[in-house]
């Protein structure tokens, strides 16, 4: 029920967009009986046991008491002995009698411990190659050790990379390219052909099932995913601003960076106009969501603050895909500016942002089904020559 609770709450503009507001409460309001039906009925048992447990054992001394004045009668026990037989008995009975009171309180106790220890059983990730990979990679350092100048230079290498999210659906198969530094490659492809997700494998939130990535000639899982991500910063997709100011949240790439340096990352990312104009400018409180400023002028900041943190790595996901056209040439000019001596990668579906591309990789359903060139790509006339099309065919 909370959670329906708190996605109303986050997309109240999409309902009452669609006039959903009834069928929300309606929908609530279900859930809102379910929750208190079965809050009713545990509270009735929980209730109903204290009571039972305390008459319980009230017959339990009864019977005692009545047991024990027949045997002082009859001398066969004295009446000291029974005195302390009951206040055994009552002493004993107490604990339990306090835990049936609580059981109503252990039952959700134990509800949400398992919903805890769910988390604290996953397995953490770990960085290192399993021990089968390092014999079968050991056997092949003779074959490696044979590559020539160009394969020496690369900065980043996909070698055999194989991917699944589960055991029965394998996603990615034998992916191979290599990445010079200084170099752009874009990554482009239907949705759900697994171009965020290459990403991903790249900054280790997940590791290949088979394969390696290498970063310098070394495995990537040889790496403190710490210090691997700090050789890189990320525009995704979504854009993720905290509760704060401006100065804040673009100090985020980078904490000792100077107010002169944000300020400029911000002049190179085109934010500085809009921000100037703000009557608080750097110092412009955002709100939850920073949903007081635009879509166009939150991907700006995000830009900035990857500017900011000034990495090896540059990595877009969709980086103009929130912004007008305007907003997006200004990008466009900055970005071939900034990305000058930096390796990128920049996942994009107007494909208008990575005609300049020193490497275009076209994915489906996973795998990479063309490589080259803006200029190579179009006369292949294949699948990228078909997005481009669709988009720009007059």
């Amino acid at each position: 029920m909370n959670d329906q609770i708190e996605e109303n709450y986050a997309g109240h503009a999409v309902i009452k967009t669609f006039n959903h507001e009834a069928s929300a409460e309606k929908e609530f309001a279900k859930r809102n009986d379910n929750f208190y039906k079965s809050a009713w009925k545990a509270q009735f048992v929980s209730t109903l046991i204290y009571p039972t447990m305390r008459f319980v054992n009230n017959l339990d001394y009864l019977a005692m008491a009545v047991i024990g004045g027949l045997k002082v009668i009859s001398g066969t026990v004295n009446l000291g002995d029974v005195q302390a037989m009951l206040q055994y008995t009552n002493q004993f009975a107490q604990p339990i009698t306090n835990i049936s009171n609580m059981l109503n309180t252990i039952q959700a106790t134990v509800a949400s411990a398992e919903r805890i220890f769910e988390v604290l059983d996953e397995k953490e990730m770990t960085d290192g190659i399993p021990v089968s990979e390092k014999v079968a990679d050991e056997s092949s350092k003779k074959a490696v050790s044979n590559l020539g100048a160009t394969d020496k230079t690369d900065f980043i290498n996909f070698d055999q990379v194989a991917f699944s999210y589960n055991e029965n659906q394998s996603l990615m198969t034998d992916v191979n390219f290599s990445v010079e530094v200084g170099q752009m490659i874009a990554i482009v492809g239907p949705t759900g052909a697994g171009k965020t997700t290459m990403i991903n494998l790249l900054e280790r939130f997940y590791d290949v099932t088979s394969g390696k990535i290498l970063l310098e000639g070394k495995d990537i899982r040889e790496i403190d995913r710490e210090q691997l991500r700090g050789r890189m910063a990320m525009v995704l997709q979504e854009t993720w601003l905290f509760s704060g100011t401006i100065m804040d949240n673009l100090q985020y790439g980078r904490l000792e960076a100077t107010q002169e340096e944000v300020i400029q990352a911000a002049k190179m990312a085109h934010a500085d106009e809009f921000i100037t104009t703000l009557p608080q400018g750097y110092q412009t409180l955002l709100n939850e969501a920073a949903s007081n400023i635009s879509q166009g002028q939150r991907q700006l900041l995000t830009i900035a603050r990857a500017f900011l943190a000034n990495p090896e790595i540059l990595i877009l996901d969709e980086a103009t895909s929130s912004v007008d056209t305007r907003t997006e040439r200004l990008i466009q000019s900055a970005m071939n500016r900034l990305l000058k001596g930096r390796t990128s990668f920049v996942v994009a579906h107007r494909l208008s942002t990575i005609r300049d591309a020193n490497q275009i990789l076209v994915m489906e359903n996973g795998n990479i089904v063309e490589m080259g060139n803006h200029e190579s790509l179009l006369k292949e006339n294949g699948l990228y020559a078909s997005l481009y099309n669709s988009q720009f065919a007059k």
